[in-house]
C-alpha cells in the first residue's frame, strides 16, 4: 500500500517539484486533495516558524501525516530581503514580476549582488516534528534571463552556473535546488522511518 503525505501547499510549482522529486514512493496529497481551502496565516518571523504553524495547523485540524515548507530569497545587500516576505515582497501576494522589479530596483548601482534560497521543511510524522534545511548560494542577475520556473528564478544564477534558474529545465532545477536540498533530506528520512 502506498503511504500518504500531505503537502501543505496549492502552489503547484512547489508540488511539482516536490512529486518530481519523491517520485512514486510516496503519495503526496495537496490541501486541495484533503478538501482544506483554509487561508494559513503565515505570521512567523522566520523560514522555519511559518512552514511550522502550516504543519501544526493541517495535523491539528486532519489529524494526517504532513510537511509545509517556508522558502524566499535572501539578499546580503538587503539585509536578507526579502526574506518571509518573498512571495509579497511587492505589497501583493504572488506578484512575481512586481516583486522581482522590486528587488532589482533596490539593488540598482550595487556591486554585491550575492544572495542565496531558503527552504525550511516542517514535518509532522506520527505526531513528532522534525525540520529539514536546503540552502543554495548564488547571485541576482541586473536583468530577467529565463521563462522556467517560477518566483525569483529570472534573476537568481546559483553559484557554479552561468545560467539562471529561469533558464534551466525542472530536472536540472531539481538537482540542485533548496527545495530539493531539503526534500532529499525529508526522502532520507522517512527511508529510515518505514
Amino acid at each position: 500500500m502506498t503511504r500518504q503525505l500531505v503537502f501543505a501547499t496549492n502552489n503547484r510549482h512547489k508540488l511539482e517539484e516536490v512529486v518530481s522529486k519523491i517520485g512514486e514512493q510516496i503519495k503526496i496529497l495537496s490541501l486541495d486533495d484533503i478538501g482544506c481551502y483554509d487561508d494559513i496565516e503565515e505570521i512567523g518571523k522566520t523560514f522555519r516558524e511559518n512552514a511550522s504553524i502550516k504543519s501544526h495547523y493541517i495535523h491539528n485540524k486532519y489529524n494526517l501525516n504532513c510537511f509545509s515548507d517556508d522558502s524566499g530569497l535572501s539578499v546580503d545587500a538587503l539585509n536578507g530581503e526579502p526574506g518571509v516576505f518573498s512571495a509579497r515582497y511587492s505589497g501583493e501576494y504572488g506578484n512575481h514580476q512586481a516583486n522581482i522589479n522590486k528587488v532589482l530596483a533596490k539593488l540598482k548601482g550595487t556591486a554585491n549582488r550575492k544572495a542565496r534560497f531558503v527552504t525550511d521543511i516542517s514535518l509532522i510524522w506520527n505526531s513528532k516534528e522534525y525540520f529539514f534545511e536546503g540552502i543554495i548560494e548564488g547571485t541576482i542577475r541586473k536583468e530577467r534571463s529565463g521563462t522556467e520556473g517560477f518566483g525569483y528564478d529570472p534573476i537568481f544564477q546559483p553559484d557554479g552556473y552561468d545560467i539562471t534558474f529561469g533558464e534551466m529545465s525542472l530536472e536540472e532545477k531539481n538537482r540542485i535546488s533548496h527545495r530539493a536540498n531539503a526534500i532529499e533530506q525529508l526522502i532520507a528520512f522517512l527511508e529510515e522511518v518505514s
